[in-house]
């Protein structure tokens, strides 16, 4: 199985969704049963990588998927030379809700092309609603530790997980060139 060359918006009559398996339950629950719901509810958006041929049901298996939503933090969880830029009100972020890979990709470098290709969505999206950083609330230290390898840095904790974040900045010099 081979992945395409785009991610495409989560589409439940096109992509197949109960194929999809990255190991982590609470992230294949999220794709079969509450991405699409999310969408529907303005809340969110949800980007996939299908494969580049489709299932005998003719639906195309999701070879990784990631998730947005806009959000925003406390200027006092930034560290102190950050914050002290920032208003006192909350400071407007994007948050990297999920992004997963199917097991069958894993080790192939998809999680890379997946946190890049979602990161430079977040890019474009900045040019018209701008936010302070890109936050990430990580399900577990593997996790934490794929996103500190790009430059995630730790924010606070929240919800009983950790939170990372990437200024937008950064992302910017990413794209910007």
């Amino acid at each position: 199985m081979s992945w395409a060359t785009e991610f495409e918006e989560l589409n439940k009559s096109i992509h197949d969704r109960n194929s999809f398996d990255c190991g982590e339950l609470e992230l294949n629950v999220f794709i079969k049963t509450q991405a699409s719901k999310h969408m529907q509810a303005g809340i969110s958006r949800t980007m996939v990588l299908p494969t580049q041929r489709p299932l005998l049901n003719q639906k195309y298996p999701i070879c990784s998927f990631y998730s947005v939503a806009p959000s925003s933090i406390c200027r006092e969880t930034l560290p102190k030379n950050m914050a002290k830029k920032l208003p006192r009100y909350p400071i407007p972020v994007f948050l990297l809700a999920q992004l997963a890979v199917h097991k069958e990709f894993h080790g192939s470098g998809l999680g890379k092309v997946s946190l890049i290709k979602a990161l430079e969505y977040l890019w474009e999206v900045n040019h018209h609603m701008r936010a302070y950083a890109v936050v990430v609330d990580c399900l577990t230290d593997t996790a934490q530790s794929f996103y500190a390898k790009y430059g995630f840095e730790t924010l606070c904790e929240h919800n009983g997980r950790i939170r990372i974040f990437l200024p937008m900045k950064t992302v910017g010099q990413l794209f910007d060139n």
